[in-house]
């Protein structure tokens, strides 16, 4: 067995990364981006639409490449459940990162992507992923309620999944009234969601709030140059990521080119690169 990596010694780190298996065909399998990751001496966090990158993770990590996990509570991988969260944690094992527990992401609400993507089996063609969604008749469910408590116990971070902007309200203001520690907000810029720099610094008044800025909806031009600059400039605990993976956009090395470029357009000090791009999500994730 390889030594164990060591969150605190990333240059950067990347909490949204898709690999194969997902459900829909990505770049690389898990193995091929950890060792790309480890190379540009980063750390990713990966992201499954059908559920669950902890295993893939550990053994990931048995091999010595800075990677952690996340399951998404979709309906395919037993929906707002406590128990798909406790399974998901015996399987990530002992990491010094925190397991990334998403809210689903398959919501049922119309959205039509820009990426050209291909799903990546036939059951999901003739089964596709039921939607879920966090409320119901304006409030939050007891099934999400009961995972957002359990933040409180377990070395997990929430994050908002594809909920929209009013749920994405609803979580927040639960977040606090539970003392919730942390509260991540997926790819708040998404059509989905459709937050923009504004609505994220109203939110980020709550200090367990953390507002993720993926390099995808810039460069799906769901966002503004403008926005997105302002949230990397702006917001408190912006996280900055790539949510790529598919084969349709830049590699990994590609990106990091990229965003080196576009922190120095947006005018972003060296404190702040490093913020974004490191600090706040070691922050997040790190179990003490």
């Amino acid at each position: 067995m390889n030594p164990v990596p060591s969150l605190l010694q990333a240059d950067f780190i990347d909490v949204h990364y898709h690999a194969g298996p997902d459900a829909f065909v990505r770049r690389h399998g898990v193995i091929e981006a950890g060792r790309r990751y480890a190379a540009l001496n980063g750390w990713v966090v990966l992201k499954n639409h059908l559920g669950c990158t902890a295993s893939q993770a550990w053994e990931a990590r048995q091999e010595g490449l800075p990677v952690s996990g996340s399951v998404v509570l979709n309906e395919i991988a037993g929906g707002i459940d406590y128990r798909v969260v406790q399974r998901s944690l015996c399987h990530h094992g002992d990491s010094d990162a925190r397991l990334i527990v998403h809210l689903p992401t398959v919501t049922g609400r119309a959205h039509q992507s820009r990426l050209k993507r291909n799903s990546s089996h036939w059951i999901l063609d003739e089964h596709p992923i039921r939607p879920l969604t966090v409320s119901q008749d304006g409030q939050l469910t007891a099934q999400t309620l009961d995972v957002l408590r359990m933040a409180r116990d377990y070395p997990i971070v929430i994050s908002t999944g594809h909920a929209d902007a009013h749920e994405v309200r609803l979580l927040v203001d639960a977040a606090v009234g539970l003392d919730v520690p942390r509260l991540m907000l997926n790819q708040p810029a998404n059509p989905l969601t459709g937050l923009d720099a504004d609505a994220l610094l109203e939110l980020a008044e709550a200090p367990m709030v953390y507002a993720e800025q993926t390099a995808l909806t810039y460069l799906l031009g769901y966002q503004p140059w403008e926005d997105f600059g302002r949230v990397l400039r702006e917001v408190p605990r912006a996280l900055y990521s790539s949510d790529l993976g598919q084969t349709s956009q830049p590699d990994i090395e590609q990106w990091q080119v990229d965003s080196l470029l576009w922190f120095e357009r947006i005018g972003l000090g060296g404190e702040r690169v490093a913020q974004v791009s490191r600090g706040y999500a070691r922050e997040m994730l790190r179990v003490e």
